[in-house]
């Protein structure tokens, strides 16, 4: 009951119970394992795992608890015992690929032993292995103290992927912190023509370096953690797995720390990821604070949410990300005036490239919808029609400003022509073939209406305002039944207002009150 409950520290204790009574229970020390991972539990963790691998059974997860804890206590011959006792004999399992030859250097690292950084190297076989690996290579040798190879290695890796960036950007730190600005230097100016414009929330945090065996393990495991929990349909319990170690090696590194927000997000588990964003000694970096801020606004504490994502865009430059961010805890907030702060803010850090032009028009109908919905029409209007100006191409927008004005009743053969020009250049979108629709409607189309409305139902049955608008073309075109048994299926998704006119239709048939907006 605690699993299916998601508390996996009261599923432990019934677990630990349960064992003092049956020890040798079938399946039970697995379970003690999956949930002590699941809530942070190491010494449970270490138990578990240790009685299982006793025990013959050497699974993955085990296998990691068990190198996490000996890495711990700088036991690196335990450490190379426990990755030796289940090695991939046939080199077909793919996560052993990603763990084994990293994992092998750090701890060869530790004991000292000849060039570790060996199994990176030779990981790629006859030809050079991933730039990752290389990267990762080079962090080795930096801390071993062959500051010369390290450089050169660095110097020479193409960085062709986000993982080899996410490497860079450890090894560029740690480059600078033995001394080595202009090999850093060189490599920080790759990584942004590798990483264009792109403004990844992992490249966002603090530089931090690699300095010892047990750091590399964590910030190589943290990476792993984020790279599973961004692979779709992956089992989330993969990634909590990768971002627990890495916690539990190195709590201070940023990296393992976000992974483990992301992972326990995945999980469903938002109050224990506010926990590991709980300020401390060390105040949050502005992307894990946006990060805090819209997991409160999640939890619908919303006002904290906008103070905090507030304080996080409070530099003269923050990135363009976290302002994009920060305008969608404002929008959520129901707060107009911290939204408009918010869109004032953005606006003030676009230019006039096409990126920025999009996002620009965006951010006019963002903040014109907030004006329509405190009924503000005169003030909405020329916000509406600047973002046609900016975007006179962009469906969503002509959408948007059409359907806006049309069931206002404001502009009607202009706003017909707009959603019409959506409609011409995205067909197959749900949204805007309703709006077309309903237009027709409006405009005492009826014949037309229906069978764009239909579509629009088949695209999206979910949405109870197309569903709304179906069955009151069905009413208008004389098609009684049906409109009845599509406003009942409306009712099913409809709240508050609309429930109350579908109710009125349902009673008394369709009549210009009770329309749909």
């Amino acid at each position: 009951m605690a699993e299916d409950a998601g508390d996996p520290q009261q599923a432990l204790a019934a677990l630990t119970a349960a064992s003092s009574l049956i020890p040798d229970l079938p399946g039970l020390r697995g379970r003690m394992l999956e949930q002590a991972i699941d809530a942070g539990d190491l010494e449970a963790a270490r138990s578990a795992a240790a009685l299982l691998w006793a025990g013959g059974d050497r699974r993955f997860d085990a296998q990691l608890v068990l190198v996490t804890d000996a890495l711990r206590r700088s036991d690196w011959k335990a450490a190379r015992d426990y990755v030796a006792g289940r090695a991939d004999k046939t080199g077909g399992d793919a996560v052993a690929r990603l763990v084994t030859p990293p994992l092998n250097s750090w701890i060869d690292a530790g004991l000292r032993e000849k060039s570790p950084e060996r199994h990176l190297l030779d990981a790629g076989g006859r030809g050079l292995p991933q730039p990752a690996f290389q990267l990762e290579a080079a962090l080795v040798q930096l801390a071993t103290g062959r500051k010369a190879d390290a450089v050169a290695l660095a110097d020479k890796v193409t960085l062709t992927d986000r993982t080899s960036q996410l490497v860079a950007v450890r090894l560029a730190a740690t480059l600078d912190k033995t001394g080595e600005s202009d090999a850093a230097k060189r490599l920080r100016g790759r990584i942004a023509l590798a990483a264009g414009e792109r403004e990844d929330p992992v490249l966002l945090l603090p530089d931090q370096a690699v300095i010892n065996p047990r750091g590399g393990v964590a910030h190589w495991f943290g990476l792993l953690a984020d790279g599973f929990a961004r692979t779709p349909n992956s089992n989330p319990k993969i990634p909590l797995l990768f971002a627990r170690v890495a916690y539990w090696l190195e709590g201070s590194d940023w990296q393992a720390r976000a992974a483990l927000v992301e992972a326990l997000d995945r999980n469903e588990r938002q109050d224990d990821a506010l926990g590991v964003l709980q300020d401390g000694r060390v105040p949050l970096p502005p992307v894990l604070m946006m990060r805090r801020a819209e997991l409160l606004a999640d939890d619908g504490k919303t006002a904290d949410a906008v103070a905090l994502a507030e304080r996080a865009v409070a530099t003269d430059k923050p990135a363009r990300t976290l302002l994009v961010r920060y305008a969608d805890v404002a929008r959520r907030s129901n707060d107009p005036r911290a939204a408009e702060r918010a869109y004032a803010r953005l606006e003030a850090d676009l230019g006039d490239d096409d990126f920025d032009k999009a996002l620009h028009g965006s951010i006019l109908i963002a903040r014109a919808e907030l004006l329509l919905q405190a009924n503000d029409w005169d003030a909405a209007e020329p916000l509406l029609d600047k973002a046609i100006a900016l975007r006179p191409d962009d469906p969503n927008i002509l959408n948007f400003v059409g359907y806006s004005s049309i069931e206002r009743r404001k502009n009607v053969d202009k706003s017909l022509a707009q959603i019409e020009a959506a409609w011409a250049q995205d067909p197959q979108s749900a949204a805007v073939t309703d709006s077309l629709g309903w237009a027709y409607f409006l405009t005492g189309r009826v014949d037309e209406a229906v069978p764009l409305l239909e579509k629009a139902q088949g695209g999206d049955p979910g949405n109870a305002v197309i569903v709304e608008h179906l069955g009151d073309a069905y009413w208008q075109a004389g098609r009684r039944f049906q409109a009845r048994y599509t406003w009942r299926a409306a009712a099913l998704l409809a709240e508050a207002d609309m429930a109350t006119r579908i109710a009125a239709k349902l009673r008394d048939g369709l009549t210009p009150a009770t329309t749909a907006p």
